[in-house]
């Protein structure tokens, strides 16, 4: 296990919702490190409209913006959350599990195009429903190799049905 919780390749696996309980305020570990290359970012701008040119032209990013190069778009690494908290944590015997919200979130640096990035991350709260499910929310922090400030931190909330 690394200092953090869990060790990278392998999610945590709890039984059931109701263990989700039993992680509060545990770190669930961090996972691998992941590129996020021009070409993810591109594909990313195609998929949501955004082709703001500090993240899409390469050329001009370089000259002009203060960060010497494209950027990935904030939302790009915010949808890196979901895939990368899977692999930390795996939920046995559930029936699905749905994003809820985001609370809290800061973007506190950018994510220079070819950079590195993974999650870390915490069970920060748990609340059972009525309908036999939970609301749970999860502390994040997306660190990016090298810096000092992670790219992203928050809580992102999800709701789990058996």
């Amino acid at each position: 296990m690394s200092a953090a919780g869990k060790s990278r390749g392998t999610p945590r696996r709890v039984a059931d919702i109701k263990a989700l309980k039993d992680l509060l305020d545990e770190p669930l570990g961090e996972t691998a490190w992941e590129t996020i290359s021009q070409e993810r970012i591109q594909q990313f701008a195609e998929a949501t409209g955004d082709h703001q040119w500090i993240h899409v032209d390469v050329e001009r990013a370089r000259a002009e913006s203060p960060f010497g190069g494209p950027i990935a778009h904030g939302y790009l690494t915010l949808a890196l959350v979901p895939k990368l908290l899977g692999e930390l944590l795996e939920v046995e015997q559930m029936g699905q599990v749905v994003n809820s919200g985001i609370e809290k979130l800061r973007l506190t640096h950018p994510v220079a195009a070819g950079s590195r990035v993974r999650l870390r991350a915490t069970v920060k709260s748990y609340r059972e429903l009525p309908t036999g499910g939970a609301r749970v929310s999860f502390g994040v922090t997306v660190e990016v190799e090298g810096a000092a400030k992670p790219a992203l931190s928050g809580r992102v909330v999800y709701v789990y049905f058996g």
